[in-house]
């Protein structure tokens, strides 16, 4: 019923661009085209949780940028994900990319989105970030890469409310708040993993997420055997891609020894 009504809403109701206001249109060409307009960027806060993955984010978290991701998440402006999709579909490309000048494996990309609250997604009405991430998985499809979207995150206990938290709160909140059901565990054997989300800020979640996927092991059917035996983790190990991240993560490039290295556009 409310994503009903949001969109009989949409049409009555006088509209204005996510991003910067203009009225009469609920995303400008202009603000529409931001999110995935430049390079992704491999980001990393600082400092960095301990088993957080490497991230790339298409943008950074402002402007335009951060008022239509706010708008798609917690106001109902579900047309928007087609622009965020774009942008996570060039972070996901850029996260699966070789490995130390390696070719990638021809193996499934698995989009593994990092999972709302119960309460967050019922006020909303929707899961942002799996929308998102649906998105994402279509558009790399058309153009050519086998990409699914795996909900394979399950929390194993209520988490508390980032917003607020500093870093090291924010670390002890998610600490083994998430797992893999060993169903999920299975579908995701030989795949290229990538966590997904909407914004990075200090990487607790996504090391959480990393942490989860890689822990165990997963099972895979031996060749002609027709039974199961034990596996490796996903190939490549596990990456972590976002829309977009705190601006302050793009100062920092893991590969120039923590030297001050902005990304530009």
């Amino acid at each position: 019923m409310r994503t009903w009504w949001r969109e009989i809403s949409g049409l009555v109701l006088p509209a204005a661009c996510a991003g910067c206001g203009r009225p009469r249109t609920e995303l400008c060409g202009r603000c529409g085209a931001v999110p995935a307009s430049g390079v992704p960027c491999r980001v990393r806060p600082s400092p960095a949780p301990p088993g957080l993955p490497e991230v790339f984010a298409a943008a950074p978290y402002d402007g335009a940028v951060r008022a239509v991701l706010l708008a798609h998440k917690e106001r109902g402006g579900l047309s928007l994900v087609r622009p965020l999709g774009a942008a996570l579909a060039a972070a996901v490309e850029a996260a699966s990319g070789p490995v130390a000048g390696r070719a990638v494996p021809v193996r499934p990309l698995a989009l593994v989105p990092v999972p709302s609250a119960r309460r967050a997604t019922a006020r909303r009405g929707h899961d942002p970030t799996r929308r998102i991430a649906l998105a994402a998985a279509a558009r790399l499809r058309r153009g050519g890469t086998g990409a699914l979207v795996c909900s394979a995150l399950r929390q194993r206990r209520a988490v508390a409310d980032q917003a607020g938290l500093d870093a090291r709160r924010r670390r002890a909140n998610l600490a083994g708040a998430l797992y893999v059901p060993a169903g999920a565990r299975r579908l995701l054997a030989g795949c290229r993993v990538v966590v997904v989300d909407d914004v990075l800020t200090t990487g607790a979640t996504l090391a959480e997420a990393a942490r989860a996927l890689g822990a165990g092991t997963v099972c895979a059917r031996g060749p002609g055997r027709g039974r199961a035996e034990p596996g490796k983790a996903p190939v490549g190990g596990v990456r972590a891609a976002v829309v977009a991240a705190s601006p302050s993560a793009f100062e920092i490039n893991p590969e120039t020894n923590g030297k001050d290295h902005r990304c530009r556009w």
